[in-house]
């Protein structure tokens, strides 16, 4: 598993549901103040352990300000599964996404990871798998660092 992690001063992420008389992109996840957005990939090896790995990670890891963890100061998460940290841009104009999991293993390891991190207590918002995203944010620093597992 692959999660590109970032410190923010808030963020959200909103979906377009397509519905009859809806108005546009709504918001289904928000984090207020300091916390992460962790925007995780899932490769076709990645196993329910990985994704528990990850989630103790994302807790624990000391990159909030003053050298703190989400864990230490009770700061949310907003996690959103991202199939496209898998793609491989090397050879050509296009890249290939053939090291990205397919939604129906990834879905559940995605969601294995939010229900791991809720397990250890952590405040977590999400985004909606395979849905089309618009993902707002303010990175506080900047802060952005890749974890993997």
């Amino acid at each position: 598993m692959r999660a590109v992690i970032q410190r923010v001063d808030g963020a959200s992420v909103m979906v377009n549901d397509g519905a009859e008389g809806a108005d546009g992109p709504r918001v289904v996840g928000e984090i207020v103040g300091e916390g992460l957005c962790a925007l995780v990939g899932v490769t076709h090896d990645d196993t329910p352990e990985k994704a528990a790995q990850l989630a103790r990670k994302l807790w624990s890891l000391r990159v909030l300000e003053g050298e703190k963890s989400c864990s230490d100061v009770n700061a949310p998460l907003l996690v959103i599964s991202q199939f496209t940290l898998y793609g491989d841009a090397r050879k050509g104009r296009r890249p290939t996404w053939n090291a990205a999991a397919p939604g129906e293993v990834a879905e559940p390891l995605v969601d294995e990871v939010v229900t791991q991190l809720r397990a250890l207590g952590a405040r977590v918002e999400t985004g909606r798998f395979g849905a089309s995203m618009r993902v707002s944010l303010t990175n506080n620093g900047p802060f952005t660092v890749l974890v993997e597992v």
